[in-house]
């Protein structure tokens, strides 16, 4: 059977194949193939400046077609290496020897490379290409993709914070109805907790080594003994690479950095599955409207229904996301002595971990995208929950002395029908100031929301 769409096994590139695009070019087999390429190249030109005898530098012509093949790479290339990796059985050394194969198509410099051909994959261990590219892969699905989309959702959280930090809430501790709120003002929680979770995913460094079979430079050291191969190594991971060099690893980078990097992404994640439910509630309790789109069924036997697939639809693939990012967290820094592959099936899933992260937060934006705050439904049932003003009127009563304050609005409050005209009539009884009385006479569950309004501004100066 064809590969499609349609018969493909993995729904990332089925049904949600076009939503995950831009992650492609990063953490699919050809991203992982052209950072290898990229790698080598980097490798060698560095290698072709170290002055070493045998490896004069390159001249500007060589250097120009090397660095051509790592910015036009392309699909068609990674099939090439593909090939020969069927007769190899071996995917890094499919790159070195197409890098070579290329040296035959530029005449001008042929007999140039040629000469040092040798000098491609110098002294490296596969890994010493591998573990550079997985970082450099994960800097552009974090920087180039997922951040931004990040960014996006943040934005939206921003302006709805602030469009609504004034529009009161009935909040709803343990489901029950409790101290009001703001629309904006809750909005604003997940909108720091996301800014928060965004800052710790940004900084993590991520690392790379390239110092040989056992990261003890073995054959570096043989070739060149008094050459300082750890400084260069350095120089050719931070300054050619922009990645953070990693100086003590065995045969693997360890894998501590990628750990922490999906541990902060599964922090994130769980932050979008406690929003989405959250406003799947809230949507429920018809706090917030859903546009309906044009031709879209909610129901195939019930036509009224708008549903909020698009929370759903986040908080499944949330939780996707989560297993496979603990697994990767939990695994990858786990290596028998000083190398075994069972890291290397497990980092091909990297992309798949992503696409689901990826694939929730494009969910939850299409969700937020569809809100209408239902003002009059939020203001009905702020009117229906006048026993919220039980905590104010205790609490003042407390300030001035009065005698079992909590005990009193307890007994008045818990489990029975309250209005406005039941606490006017109780706060009329008591032994206060009458300026305390006409200021808790003059609370009512919409406007009994404390700094709920600041707090809300306050994330836009």
């Amino acid at each position: 059977m064809d590969m499609s769409p349609l018969t493909a096994l993995c729904p990332l590139d089925g049904r949600y194949a076009a939503r995950l695009n831009p992650l492609r070019h990063a953490l699919s087999e050809y991203g992982l193939m052209h950072r290898r390429v990229q790698v080598e190249i980097t490798w060698f030109i560095a290698l072709s400046d170290a002055g070493f005898t045998e490896f004069p530098s390159l001249s500007e012509k060589a250097r120009s077609h090397l660095n051509a093949l790592v910015k036009n790479f392309s699909p068609a290339n990674a099939q090439e290496i593909k090939d020969i990796e069927k007769t190899t059985n071996h995917d890094v050394k499919a790159v070195e020897y197409w890098i070579k194969n290329q040296f035959k198509a530029w005449p001008d410099v042929a007999q140039e490379l040629n000469a040092v051909g040798e000098f491609v994959h110098f002294a490296c261990t596969s890994e010493d290409i591998n573990n550079t590219s997985h970082a450099l892969m994960l800097k552009t699905a974090r920087d180039d993709v997922l951040l931004p989309a990040l960014d996006g959702i943040i934005a939206t959280l921003q302006r709805l914070s602030s469009e609504h930090a004034q529009t009161s809430m009935l909040s709803r501790t343990h489901g029950q109805t409790a101290s009001p709120t703001t629309v904006g003002k809750e909005i604003a929680n997940v909108t720091i907790r996301l800014q928060q979770a965004r800052q710790r995913i940004a900084r993590v460094e991520l690392l790379a080594k390239m110092n040989g079979a056992v990261g003890n430079y073995n054959a570096h050291m043989v070739a060149y003994p008094d050459y300082d191969w750890e400084a260069f190594s350095r120089h050719v991971v931070q300054d050619e690479l922009g990645l953070t060099f990693n100086s003590y690893t065995i045969q693997i980078e360890p894998h501590d950095y990628m750990a922490e990097l999906f541990d902060a992404i599964t922090r994130l994640n769980t932050i979008g599955i406690d929003f989405a439910r959250d406003v799947w509630g809230y949507i429920s309790f018809h706090y917030f409207k859903q546009r309906p789109k044009a031709g879209e069924i909610g129901s195939s036997t019930m036509p009224h229904k708008v549903n909020p697939i698009d929370f759903e639809n986040a908080e499944g693939n949330y939780g996707l996301a989560n297993a496979l990012l603990a697994h990767l967290s939990q695994k990858l820094p786990i290596s028998r002595f000083q190398r075994d592959l069972t890291d290397s099936t497990v980092l091909r899933n990297m992309g798949v971990a992503f696409g689901y992260t990826l694939l929730a937060w494009d969910s939850l934006a299409k969700g937020l995208g569809k809100l209408e705050v239902n003002e009059a439904a939020l203001a009905a049932d702020l009117d229906a929950a006048w026993e919220v003003l039980a905590e104010p009127i205790q609490t003042v009563m407390r300030r001035y002395g009065l005698p079992n304050p909590y005990e009193q609005l307890k007994e008045m409050t818990r489990g029975k029908q309250v209005t406005a005209e039941t606490l006017h009539a109780f706060i009329d009884t008591l032994d206060l100031p009458q300026a305390e009385k006409t200021r808790l006479k003059a609370l009512t569950p919409a406007n009994y929301i404390g700094k709920a309004v600041e707090l809300a501004k306050r994330l836009h100066p």
